[in-house]
């Protein structure tokens, strides 16, 4: 039979620098693709617009949201002539931007009580303070340092528009002639995901150094015994190389959470250049070169690969997930694990065979004892597993414990989806936003979008007016509403009409502006309450109490309300991060049992690797409640994730574990041999992953810290999942399949 891993071997032995020059132009193709990547922001990493939601607030958005770019302006006096005269000046000028509708802002408040014309003296502009209510001039005038203009901009601007207006906005104030001491910043949305998508292309590079700089120390410190031991990390570089490559050519863009994919991959890719590195200099000091390469890939090869697509199976469980943003990282880590195996299982015997590999003798390194650290090491895991066949069933106990625990805890850990809490404080962009927000105070705006045939009919007229009195004396978060039938009431003498002549008649009156804000075309309409600022949790609950109102007080018939915008979108984000963790989770299990029973036919082989992985969830979750790390669109990923991690290490020794039975030893010495031997290079492979998944802990992305944190401690967990409950599975396992543990079988190896 055709045996693909026989036939690689044979490939490299026999055509080594063809294929080094093949690798070399498939690498230059990547860097090629690199090229073509692009950041992604906004809704669309977080609901996916195929779905009703996604489109229904992609429509909203579209036809009445209105984006403004806002304009702060500081000053000694921003009531002094010259500085109304510049503020003026610079909304003429911003106003002929494409994709500007209009500008205004605390010269058009004084000039529509001036005749139109700005006052040339102080003594008349304090006048003409003295004469505006206080309550509206503190909506443009905050304080006597501060004003506020807003740019109002064309519905539905895509990103790419929306960044571009941003930089021809800084432009036109670079460009301006500003009098001494005014400071003007532009802020707002839209300049915040500028900015964010900025910040996270270059976290994405400091990331990377970080991860790749750590693994050439945790390489360096961690697996001397080996020659060219810095050869994984250059396997790790190509299949970076080759991801970025694959995301480019595919067209995926890189969000927010895609980020924290590429220290994953790096973390996980270096555990399989380490196997393959480990297996060949294993082989290399008892054969000859050739045999060395043919072993490894025959024998490596298909246990790392039924490793890597367990690990796979844990990634592509959160494709399931309602955010694209989540599907996105699992996409990635994918891409990322495969071109990584590729370039191990190629790269090590390639160059193997081309620098005629010398494997480092072994008393290189000794220690006081005449042992090499390797040696010693092997020996205290051995000491350990020892430990543990022994007294496996007390051991298993206690692990359970903690993991019911953790299953316990995990119900009460924090759903954050406050994207603003994602990115980095101290972020211009941010603390601009924050200043705006305390000087002009925090809303949240929940808007009901209404569709049906005959929008501005009396009964939809009125029920929508009902309807918004009904929450507003209900509901005590409510602030206010506004739709086209309040306006329809204010330009009727504050009484709804009832006619529709009547209705026709007062539309007349209502500027054209204002009624394209709130109806259009006579079927499409839209509700805006306002509330108080809110956490998403509590606001989450109120909008399910509200969509119970509406419910209850439905609209007339032909007439459908729905709640939208992006309040909704990120309250709805905490019960779908909720429910889709534990989904992906139990999807990640499924997915790696189905296909561990594939490859084994056999129950037993199938769910004893799947075992301390349930443990590791359990402990993850007693980890985060005790950090009081939240759950967010990124660490809603670690379960899976986990499952995929940990499923490598406990396939990897469950594989060794069979091929000594195979080849002759009993149960316990067969466990202890087994973890003996692929211990030291799991281990090094494990605390290599630790250092790459430590990059995510420097990113200044909150979202992303808080996830390497749980990463890191996670995968110790994995590690003490394999060498410790793993062993003790194993024995459980190997009783029930007949094999003893009495003393006479139990001799060391």
């Amino acid at each position: 039979m055709y045996n693909p891993f026989n036939a690689l071997a044979s490939l490299i032995v026999t055509r080594p620098k063809q294929l080094a020059v093949l690798f070399c132009l498939l690498l230059i193709v990547a860097f090629y693709g690199m090229t073509m990547i692009t950041m992604a922001t906004g809704t669309d990493t977080y609901l996916d617009k195929d779905t009703r939601r996604g489109m229904l607030l992609d429509k909203y958005t579209k036809t009445f949201q209105s984006e403004s770019v806002l304009i702060l302006i500081e000053s000694d006096d921003v009531m002094s002539p010259d500085v109304l005269t510049y503020i003026d000046r610079l909304e003429q000028d911003i106003s002929h931007e494409r994709y500007v509708t209009g500008a205004s802002g605390i010269s058009d408040m004084v000039k529509s009580r001036n005749g139109g014309v700005l006052p040339t003296s102080r003594a008349e502009i304090t006048s003409i303070k003295e004469e505006v209510p206080p309550e509206i001039l503190a909506l443009y005038l905050p304080s006597r340092t501060m004003t506020i203009s807003v740019v109002t901009v064309d519905q539905g601007l895509e990103d790419a528009q929306a960044f571009s207006l941003v930089d021809n906005i800084n432009k036109r104030v670079s460009l301006s002639d500003r009098p001494p001491g005014v400071n003007v910043v532009v802020t707002g949305n839209q300049a915040f995901s500028k900015e964010m998508s900025a910040a996270m292309s270059t976290s994405m590079g400091t990331l990377i150094l970080v991860a790749m700089i750590l693994m050439v120390i945790a390489v360096g410190l961690l697996f001397g015994h080996v020659r060219y031991r810095l050869l994984s990390v250059f396997i790790v570089g190509t299949g970076l190389v080759m991801t970025f490559g694959v995301i480019g050519f595919s067209g995926m863009q890189i969000t927010m959470v895609t980020i924290g994919a590429f220290p994953v991959m790096i973390g996980i890719g270096i555990d399989y250049a380490i196997q393959f590195h480990s297996r060949f200099d294993e082989e290399s000091r008892k054969s000859s070169i050739a045999e060395a390469v043919t072993t490894t890939i025959t024998k490596t090869g298909p246990s790392v690969l039924y490793a890597m697509i367990a690990t796979a199976m844990g990634f592509i469980a959160l494709s399931i997930s309602p955010l694209p943003m989540i599907r996105s990282f699992g996409i990635t880590c994918v891409i990322g694990i495969i071109c990584c195996y590729l370039a191990a299982i190629v790269v090590v015997p390639v160059f193997g065979i081309l620098v005629q590999y010398r494997p480092v003798k072994e008393t290189a390194q000794k220690t006081g004892a005449g042992k090499s650290y390797v040696e010693r090491y092997n020996e205290i895991v051995g000491g350990v597993v020892k430990v543990v066949s022994r007294n496996a069933v007390p051991v298993l106990i206690v692990c359970v414990l903690f993991a019911v625990i953790g299953f316990q805890m995990d119900n009460e850990i924090i759903v954050n989806t406050d994207e603003k809490t994602f990115v980095p404080a101290d972020m211009p962009a941010k603390v601009n936003l924050d200043k705006v927000k305390r000087t002009m105070g925090e809303t949240s705006s929940i808007p009901v979008y209404v569709q049906g045939s005959d929008l501005l009919s009396p009964e939809s007229v009125l029920w929508m007016y009902e309807f918004q009195q009904y929450e507003e004396t209900h509901n005590s978060k409510i602030t206010g509403s506004a739709s086209i039938a309040t306006y329809l009431a204010q330009y009727n003498g504050g009484v709804l009409p009832q006619t529709v002549p009547e209705i026709d008649a007062v539309m007349k009156k209502i500027p054209q502006q204002t009624r394209d804000r709130y109806v259009s075309w006579n079927t499409e309409a839209v509700i805006e309450f306002t509330s108080i600022a809110m956490p998403n949790d509590v606001a989450m609950s109120m909008t399910e109490r509200m969509q119970k109102d509406l419910a209850w007080k439905t609209p007339p018939p032909g007439i459908h309300a729905s709640f939208t915008g992006m309040g909704e979108m990120f309250t709805n984000l905490i019960r779908e991060i909720r429910q889709g963790k534990t989904q992906m989770t139990i999807l990640g299990f499924g997915m790696i049992f189905v296909f561990l029973y594939i490859i084994y036919r056999k129950f037993t082989k199938a769910v004893t690797p799947l075992v301390p992985i349930i443990m590791i969830v359990g402990w993850n979750g007693l980890i985060m409640y005790l950090l009081a790390i939240d759950y967010t669109p990124l660490t809603a990923t670690l379960g899976s994730m986990s499952v995929g991690v940990a499923s490598e290490y406990t396939i990897l020794i469950m594989e060794r574990y069979y091929e000594e039975r195979a080849n002759g030893l009993a149960l316990l010495p067969a466990i202890q041999y087994s973890i003996e031997k692929i211990g030291t290079a799991i281990t090094v492979s494990g605390m290599t992953t630790v250092f790459g998944f430590a990059a995510l802990m420097v990113s200044a992305f909150g979202i992303i810290s808080n996830f390497g944190t749980v990463t890191v401690i996670s995968v110790f967990f994995a590690l003490a999942g394999a060498i410790i409950v793993m062993p003790a599975i194993l024995v459980l396992v190997g009783m029930m399949e007949g094999g003893s543990t009495d003393t006479k079988e139990n001799q060391d190896v």
